[in-house]
This record gives C-alpha cells, structure tokens and sequence, in this order.
C-alpha cells in the first residue's frame, strides 16, 4: 500500500480523493490550513493517518510543511490539490504575497523542490480553466485563477522533465466541473468519475502506470473507471516558458529547484 498526502484535503474534492484512498487501504495524511479544519478532517476522514496544519498563504509555513513531509516520508504520492478561487483578490499572506498566487501556484513549487527523496508520483491540479491562462506570465504575483491553473500544468511537465532521471512521475489532472462547494453544486460533470482519477494518479495504476508528464481528465461516466487524457493548452509544451515560470518562483520563494 502506498503512502499518500494531499493538500487541501480538509474538504471538496482532496477529502473525497483521501478517503476513498483510505478505503483501499492506502497510508493517507491529510492536509489543513488552520486546526479547526484539521479537526474537522479528522471528523471526515478518521482513516487518515494525521492531518498537517500549515497556512499555504505563507511561504514560511509552507516551507515547515515541506520539512515535515521529509521527516515523516519517504512518500508514494504527493497530491497537490490545495486552491484558491473567487473572492480572495485582494487577500494576502504573511509575507505580502497575494493568496491565490502563493497557493495555487507557488506552493506546489516550494513543496516539489523542498520534498527529499522526492516521491515516485506527483499530481498537479489543473482545471479546463487553464485555457484561459496568460502565457507570457506578465504580472505573476497578480495571476487569476485561470493562470495559475496553466502554472501547475507547466509545473507538472517541469518536474516531470526534471525529475525523471530520479524514477519520478508528474503529471497534471483536470478533475471536471464537478459539484462541490467552488464548483458550485449545479456542476455538470461527475464527481465520482474525478475521484477515480485522483485515485488512479495517486497510485500510478491502469492507464496512468508509468506515464509521467501529461495531462489528465475524469473517466466518462460509465466507462471502465480509467482516466484518459486530452487536450490541453499548447503553450504549456514550451519549455522556455516552464522554465521562465521556474526561475520566477525560485526569485520569489529563495527556493532552488531540486
């Protein structure tokens, strides 16, 4: 059984992708950014094995969170679901960072460059809102939600570039538009075939086993449960731009890529 943690997992989609991991008997530990919610996870999801508490909004707590993850790994998957959306545009963390930028788009870098010895699997949490992403990233600390989106799939195609010589696979996951509280609850797409997908990915099993630097979507309702891939904006192919993207973080955070 594998070893599992996944950001942003006090609720929506990283709750309901852990305790379905749990169920198979996967290692889980959750991810919370305050204790209330770290109880309440704990409430969700009494499988999981312990919940870390860390603000995203912070690159100082996040960095701790990165030297937690190593003091209690080696790990098997490292989920990046954690995501900011509406209504934070003028919210900051305690470093001055703009919120939206420092969780959903340089978290993922700080924890993938921190984690020591990097886990087999990594999986980016993209949205089909990526499409919409800015690929000159003008104005990065400014990013909308849309950016940040194109971000973690150009950071999942980085790592899995980068860190391929290491046996590790990344990969980017578009989960739908499902109904959970960003979605909003009318979502068309199914939730259950998402959760599939984080499981797939998050075990490196079916049609995900072995394959690393791609972009993922939910399983068709009623198929055989195996994720598929498809198309994805094509600006995020450009390595010039991922690593553009890559010294920019590394400007921000002081943290050197692995």
């Amino acid at each position: 059984m594998a070893r599992i943690f996944i950001t942003g997992s006090s609720d929506g989609l990283g709750l309901r992708s852990a305790q379905a991991l749990a169920k198979r008997g996967h290692d889980v530990y959750l991810h919370a950014r305050n204790s209330q919610r770290a109880q309440d996870a704990r409430t969700a999801c009494p499988a999981a094995k312990d919940v870390f508490v860390a603000d995203l909004t912070s690159t100082e707590e996040t960095k701790a969170l990165a030297a937690k993850l190593n003091q209690t790994g080696p790990w098997d998957s490292i989920v990046h679901n954690a995501g900011l959306m509406n209504g934070v545009a003028h919210l900051k963390g305690k470093e001055g960072i703009p919120a939206l930028f420092a969780v959903n788009t340089l978290a993922p870098y700080i924890l993938t460059s921190l984690v020591d010895p990097p886990p087999k699997r990594y999986v980016f949490l993209s949205s089909g809102m990526h499409h919409g992403g800015d690929a000159s990233l003008r104005n990065l600390q400014r990013c909308t939600y849309s950016d940040s989106k194109l971000h973690n799939v150009m950071l999942a195609f980085w790592f899995a570039r980068r860190l391929a010589n290491k046996g590790v696979l990344s990969n980017a996951l578009n989960p739908g538009w499902v109904p959970t509280k960003m979605g909003g609850w009318s979502a068309p797409d199914d939730i259950d075939a998402a959760i599939d997908t984080y499981v797939l990915l998050a075990e490196g099993s079916g049609s995900a086993e072995g394959e690393t630097g791609k972009y993922w979507y939910q399983s068709r309702a009623g198929s055989s449960g195996e994720g598929r891939e498809i198309g994805y904006k094509n600006a995020a192919d450009d390595e010039a731009r991922q690593n553009q993207l890559v010294e920019a973080l590394e400007k921000v955070s002081g943290v050197q890529p692995p």
